[in-house]
């Protein structure tokens, strides 16, 4: 299996997993202190879209990597390329 070769984005997706981290500390800290159980539930809503959305990132972000070296290494293919899997994230994003 591939890894993200691409620091940016690599960088990118651990800021993202950092920001579900806090908040998920954040849930615990909640639940450590008695807070109502609808707000608790909100937060955790929250840190699940988050760990969500970073899943959809990292996965589009593999397939234009891997899609990019195999199937479109031209210039002109990288910008139709990278305008479908833009569609696709969108796409994948409405489905949660």
């Amino acid at each position: 299996m591939a890894t993200l070769t691409d620091d940016k984005t690599r960088t990118d997706l651990l800021n993202r997993l950092r920001r579900a981290e806090g908040q998920l500390r954040g849930v615990q800290r909640m639940i450590e202190e008695g807070e109502p159980c609808l707000a608790v539930a909100g937060q955790m809503a929250a840190v699940r879209k988050a760990l969500e959305s970073t899943y959809v990132r990292m996965t589009v972000c593999f397939m234009q990597q891997e899609l990019g070296s195999r199937v479109a290494p031209d210039s002109r293919n990288q910008k139709q390329l990278a305008d479908v899997l833009e569609d696709v994230q969108t796409l994948l994003a409405k489905v949660r």
